[in-house]
């Protein structure tokens, strides 16, 4: 009961703060461009969900002190999000789009850290990261056939990290770091059924399958700095008392 009541004192509290959040996902939706039409108008429409997590990173704190690291680095992880969002628009800036993705997961897994290891599952998933990179690799054309493997090198590192902390059996999960691990997985989702639409064959509605589960990944990835602040600020009360 402990955790849920939590649970639910949390969404009180944050949920308002995502409202932006909500309100141009659904927008990004109603007006729907297609991705075989890019414009400037498109691209804005893509990015506003993302803007709209960072000023809920913004709006929960932000300074240089030690409590804010997390915060700072999935903040990050979150503006080469954008930059890539708006790259992979165009056709044309793929690659570098791709690029600016790698960036920004590399945020993500300084902010996840390394502790609990956890090796096995990294094993585990990095063996279905190496499956992916086999089907897809016969279909990858020029700079890609380098470029995909090191994302999804990248981006298995950080679907590890994200889960490793999750630490069910030993009662130490928290309600943002389960929406952090549902988040990784719906990363690696969304960017799989990229990878497939782009390189292998045409999935229906794979539009609107990509940046469902991709909004749903980045809002479970950005509220978890609502529970690493608090741990910090704990933290640092322990130490004082002692």
């Amino acid at each position: 009961m402990g955790k849920l009541a939590s649970v639910l004192k949390v969404v009180k509290n944050v949920g308002p703060k995502l409202v932006p959040f909500f309100k141009t996902v659904a927008i990004y939706f109603v007006i729907f461009v297609p991705q075989d039409k890019p414009s400037v108008f498109s691209t804005i429409l893509k990015c506003l969900p993302i803007l709209s997590l960072m000023l809920f990173v913004l709006l929960h704190g932000m300074s240089l002190g030690e409590e804010y690291k997390y915060s700072r680095r999935i903040l990050s992880g979150l503006i080469f999000c954008c930059i890539g969002d708006a790259l992979l628009v165009w056709n044309q800036y793929f690659d570098i789009g791709m690029f600016a993705f790698i960036i920004g997961h590399v945020y993500y897994i300084l902010a996840f850290g390394f502790k609990p290891l956890n090796l096995p599952l990294g094993l585990v998933l990095y063996l279905l990261g190496l499956l992916v990179v086999l089907y897809l690799l016969p279909d990858l054309p020029g700079i890609f056939l380098v470029g995909v493997p090191v994302y999804i090198l990248v981006i298995t590192t950080m679907l590890w990290r994200a889960v490793a902390r999750v630490q069910l059996f030993e009662d130490l999960w928290t309600w943002s770091k389960l929406c952090t691990c549902a988040g990784s997985i719906l990363f690696a989702l969304s960017d799989l059924l990229i990878g497939i639409d782009r390189f292998k064959f045409n999935i229906e509605y794979a539009q609107i399958l990509v940046m469902s589960t991709y909004y749903a990944a980045q809002v479970g990835i950005a509220v978890s700095v609502v529970d690493a602040t608090a741990a910090m600020n704990e933290a640092k009360k322990k130490l004082k008392a002692n």
